[in-house]
């Protein structure tokens, strides 16, 4: 058996044996029995465990990554945003194992795809804060929109009997979204003047989201970043700061 394919058959026993494991947990002795390999063959190919099990992540979520690399990007990022949302808890409910593993805190290092999907998620938020239409930064933004979908898909997955609403992740996901995007824009009316200054933080998420696609003319590579560092923290200003 060639090196690659020693490599491959590992993985795809392992995938299989974490995808039918109990707890999701798995031994690198059974890995070796299954996959018909000795352990300086495993630990040759990944390491340690550790590594395994990161390769198990990689290698499942890959199929999720793909589909998100290849989809077309709308015009419009907040619905983006959405499928971005919905498209990610139905990942971890149809692959509760793997998921439950790609955010375990025994991974001291974070899976690859992990740090792909956030990337992922962050370009459509500076997308979006281009188009003015979120009120705080993107990288805070991507910050709340990834902790609070991991968590409702960690509750989905390991708390399915008290956590059997189908439609709390849909309620979650917009009342998250609620304080991270800007209202459409509407006529004047009573209290507009309110609003707006309510409206300064989005301006700068958006100011400091065009920054990053086209440097200002005239600004060094040390003012840009000191500029945008500005616009971040009015951008991150709760209401009264």
């Amino acid at each position: 058996m060639s090196t690659t394919n020693t490599r491959t058959r590992i993985l795809e026993v392992a995938t299989e044996l974490v995808a039918g494991s109990p707890d999701g947990d798995i031994s690198t002795r059974a890995v070796c029995e299954a996959a018909q390999v000795g352990a300086p063959a495993l630990y040759r190919h990944f390491g340690d465990k550790e590594g395994l099990l990161s390769a198990v992540v990689d290698h499942g979520f890959e199929r999720y990554l793909a589909t998100k690399r290849e989809r077309d990007e709308s015009t419009d990022p907040v619905e983006d945003l959405r499928r971005g949302w919905d498209s990610h808890v139905e990942f971890a409910v149809r692959n509760p194992n793997l998921y439950r593993l790609m955010n375990s805190p025994a991974m001291r290092t974070p899976p690859a795809a992990a740090l792909e999907s956030h990337r992922i998620l962050t370009r459509d938020l500076e997308r979006a804060a281009a188009q003015g239409r979120i009120r705080v930064s993107p990288e805070l933004a991507a910050q709340m929109i990834m902790s609070a979908s991991v968590g409702v898909a960690l509750m989905l997955v390991a708390r399915p009997a008290t956590f059997d609403d189908a439609d709390v992740s849909r309620r979650v996901r917009d009342a998250v979204h609620a304080s991270i995007l800007t209202p459409d824009a509407a006529p004047a009316e009573p209290g507009a003047a309110e609003r707006g200054a309510a409206e300064v933080p989005s301006a700068a998420a958006r100011l400091s989201a065009l920054l990053c696609e086209a440097q200002g003319p005239g600004l060094s590579t040390a003012e840009a970043a000191l500029m945008k560092e500005w616009l971040d923290r009015v951008a991150n200003a709760r209401p009264g700061e």
